[in-house]
């Protein structure tokens, strides 16, 4: 079997690049290797896939210094031998705390399952959920409490969220001894590696329920609806999320609980558009109104704002009442705009003495001077 190049050589780079060179030499190759480009390429498809791990080990801080310090050995699952350095052992976690200082050595532990790695069946935090409700327009601008009935996650009354039957309690695992994880050895080049895998007696639980409890199943959580009210700040948009902590998925082996995110479906105004914080409306005037000005009641949230209407005034005329928008949720001292446009209603049915009024009107109107093409 080929030996692999070097990664560096794989790249086109030097030792020395800088993640933004490493980055950008990864995007030209893969781009010019890919197999979209390349069908039916056989070595451009090997190219692409050895341009890919190279990125996949320089790209990431930890592996790279593991590279440049050990080469592809680091990395090599398979343990092979060559003979030459048997005779002495360690813990490749020693190494990898060297490198990167104790505590650990991050992605690592997961390559190389080193005694210092997460224990398997330590406490895990819940996954989180997500829901919906939908509340009005009018609670979406002023705020509202609603209840809800969801359903969420609590210990199991009968065995007290331990898994086993009533009377009954979970045993430590023999063959892991209630850590999680079976340990292994295996020869490399740099002598013996130890390694940690996941029990496949308990799971990673560190222990055995021979009889699981009948009313939760053995997982320590049983399911049940619970009325939650929903403080709903003034001005939240459609879309956004209320949290309430720990009522998502139970946690494992004592980890808490996820989190709820419920998602606020807004219901449309029959009256406003909403754009941020701003609102906007349309309303409605006689041509009229527009044509003599009148004294007019424009709707607001806070409700009806006199505003007097100014006599020529054209279709489509906005006008912005300041601070009557809707309310900012992160902080309500803030409000957006309330942008009114004017619209002139032009009648459809006219009576004979409106027709004779406003041909009147048209009759005394002054003649317009004749155009270029006109004389």
């Amino acid at each position: 079997m080929a030996s692999k190049r070097d990664y560096y050589e794989v790249l086109g780079i030097d030792k020395s690049a800088s993640a933004a060179d490493i980055k950008r030499a990864y995007r030209k190759l893969a781009k010019k290797y890919h197999p979209d480009f390349n069908p039916g390429d056989k070595e451009a498809e090997e190219k692409f896939k050895e341009v890919n791990e190279a990125n996949e080990i320089l790209s990431d801080e930890q592996k790279r210094a593991a590279y440049d310090q050990y080469g592809h050995a680091a990395f090599d699952a398979a343990g092979n031998t060559s003979g030459g350095a048997g005779g002495f052992g360690f813990d490749m976690g020693d190494i990898f705390s060297s490198v990167f200082g104790g505590g650990g050595f991050g992605g690592f532990g997961d390559i190389f399952g080193s005694g210092s790695s997460r224990r398997s069946n330590g406490p895990r935090r819940g996954a989180d959920n997500q829901m919906n409700t939908s509340i009005s327009f009018e609670e979406s601008m002023f705020g509202c409490k609603k209840t809800i009935n969801i359903p969420v996650y609590d210990t199991c009354p009968d065995c007290g969220g331990n898994g086993a039957k009533k009377g009954t309690y979970p045993e430590t695992c023999r063959r892991c001894g209630g850590t999680g994880q079976e340990q292994t050895t295996r020869q490399t080049p740099f002598g013996v590696i130890r390694s940690a895998t996941t029990c496949s007696e308990c799971h990673g639980q560190g222990k055995i329920i021979k009889e699981k409890c009948p009313t939760c199943g053995g997982n320590g959580h049983i399911r049940v609806n619970k009325d939650v009210t929903l403080d709903i700040p003034k001005g939240i948009s459609h879309g956004q999320s209320i949290r309430k902590t720990g009522l998502g998925s139970a946690g494992e082996n004592g980890g808490p609980n996820g989190d709820l995110y419920i998602k606020i479906n807004v219901m449309p105004s029959d009256i406003y558009t909403r754009h941020g914080n701003d609102l906007y409306v349309n309303f409605e005037i006689s041509m009229v109104d527009a044509a003599l000005g009148a004294d007019i009641k424009i709707p607001t949230i806070d409700g009806e704002k006199e505003y007097t209407v100014k006599p020529g005034t054209q279709p489509d005329y906005q006008v912005t009442f300041r601070n009557k928008g809707a309310y900012d949720v992160h902080n309500p001292n803030i409000r957006g705009n309330e942008i009114v446009t004017l619209k002139v209603v032009v009648p459809k049915k006219l009576t004979e003495r409106q027709k004779e009024l406003l041909n009147e009107f048209k009759t005394g109107e002054p003649k317009k001077k004749k155009g270029f093409f006109g004389k």
